[in-house]
């Protein structure tokens, strides 16, 4: 998938009839119409593929929170779709955005740290959204039929494909389906005539200062140039033009002028994003350059300070926190570092207390939580994470990231029993039923649980066995 998601919504409507020969089973895509469920269930398997199995998406808690905490501040600007969105970032340099089936939307980094400001980002994720709540993937497979369903699950595969042979992938623009794509990419281009006014909308309602839009595309548009045959990915899958321009900035004028200044986030994590761009001593150098200009910037020194302990320098690392301290910003973001930085150095009892100390500010933080519980275990205090997890579980069922951390600290505090329960959800939340029933099988022989959680693996393993069967019998 690296460097060659940006076109995959582009290839996969002209893929070989040997990708088509291989898609996994999605039930019944003989209708022409492509109900809401459908989609769905569509973009949870291709999420499945690409957290799980695919290296460039990038799993941080900090860049996924703040880009769905962005995201949903847009959502809950538009009228009511039904549609639950999610938002998570691809490690990639290239600029781009997409939309899968079923409000899952992908941002790649390079098109984050591309923004100029916090507006112009949210400009991007609002048209996103916008694809998605005017529901034009559902349109485009009402226009195409059977073929549309097909290449709505060849997506799936090209995922798979682009990453182990990118030039597949390529290939398939090359075939002799031209008629086809020219044929598609004019429908996209109505589509995006359509998600750029209500893009528009939500931006302004949002909050946002609606310059945002068509300032970012003007960019988009002269860089372009630079690029001869290899134009940004974004101007690939989502075709610019200078009506569209026109048209955003014949209606930012009627909207009239509303500035608005970045949040201390945004900034924030484009800094964390260049700290962890690279080689980690050439991350370290190009902040500290940039740190020089703006010596007073809390973003960029907060960078630096993470490429120093990136890199392994953990004395300048020190010396660059201590200085952000003396007037610290109120961000989670700062208070786990600083907590990472007391990890590096080998005390996990006190970065553990620091961890705690951040929740007490920022008790909704996810990564402050995570960042706790794993250095509890650490610091050999394996049973106060594992009671700590279970509650955050309690009201976070389906949060992998808690799973894997209570299967951590309860191996370490010695029960086998509680480390297999615990897998068992991590592998259902991959989608693998098979891998999580062996795993609560295992439980079940293990011979150290009690009553209480023994009676809880029966009750799951059953329900796990009963819907393994379920989807078996659908095939």
């Amino acid at each position: 998938m690296k460097k060659r998601l940006a076109s995959l919504l582009l290839c996969v409507l002209v893929l070989p009839r040997a990708f088509a020969d291989g898609l996994p089973d999605l039930g019944d895509v003989g209708s022409a119409d492509l109900s809401p469920q459908a989609e769905r269930r569509i973009g949870e398997q291709a999420m499945r593929e690409i957290r799980w199995r695919e290296a460039a998406y990038l799993d941080d808690v900090e860049v996924e929170g703040y880009l769905n905490r962005l995201g949903q501040r847009l959502v809950a600007a538009t009228a009511p779709s039904g549609v639950d969105f999610s938002f998570f970032a691809v490690s990639d340099p290239t600029l781009n955005a997409f939309a899968l089936p079923g409000g899952f939307i992908g941002v790649h980094t390079g098109l984050v740290l591309a923004a100029g400001t916090e507006s112009e980002l949210a400009s991007v994720l609002g048209h996103e959204i916008a694809h998605v709540t005017q529901r034009h993937i559902a349109r485009m497979v009402g226009n195409q039929g059977r073929s549309g369903m097909v290449m709505l699950a060849s997506m799936i595969v090209a995922i798979l494909a682009a990453s182990s042979n990118p030039q597949a992938a390529e290939a398939a623009i090359a075939t002799g389906q031209a008629t086809a794509l020219q044929s598609q990419l004019a429908y996209t281009r109505d589509f995006e005539r359509e998600a750029d006014r209500n893009g528009l909308m939500t931006l302004q309602a949002a909050g946002f200062d609606v310059r945002g839009m068509p300032a970012f595309f003007e960019r988009l548009q002269r860089n372009s140039r630079l690029y001869e045959n290899n134009a940004p990915a974004y101007l690939r899958t989502h075709p610019l033009t200078s009506d569209r321009i026109t048209d955003m900035e014949n209606r930012v004028q009627g909207l009239g002028y509303r500035q608005v200044p970045d949040s201390l986030e945004f900034r924030l994590v484009q800094a964390k994003l260049l700290a962890l761009q690279g080689s980690a001593a050439q991350a370290a150098r190009d902040l500290e350059t940039r740190l020089k200009g703006k010596p007073d910037d809390v973003s960029l020194r907060y960078g630096l300070t993470r490429a120093l302990l990136r890199s392994g320098q953990l004395t300048e690392a020190r010396a660059s926190m201590a200085v952000l301290k003396r007037n610290p910003p109120a961000s989670p973001m700062v208070d786990a570092l600083d907590a990472e930085l007391l990890a590096a150095s080998g005390d996990h009892a006190a970065a553990a207390a620091r961890y705690r100390e951040g929740l007490k500010r920022h008790p909704l933080s996810r990564s402050l939580a995570y960042g706790m519980a794993d250095e509890l275990i650490a610091a050999g205090q394996a049973a106060a994470a594992s009671d700590l997890l279970r509650k955050d579980i309690v009201s976070a069922p389906d949060d992998y990231r808690l799973w894997s951390l209570l299967g951590k600290a309860e191996l370490a505090r010695g029960s086998r029993a509680g480390r297999h329960r615990a897998q068992a959800e991590v592998y259902r939340l991959q989608g693998s039923l098979p891998a999580a029933v062996e795993q609560l099988e295992l439980a079940q022989r293990a011979g150290d649980a009690d009553f209480y959680t023994l009676s809880a693996v029966d009750a799951r393993l059953r329900e796990l066995r009963m819907r393994l069967k379920q989807e078996r019998e659908a095939r």
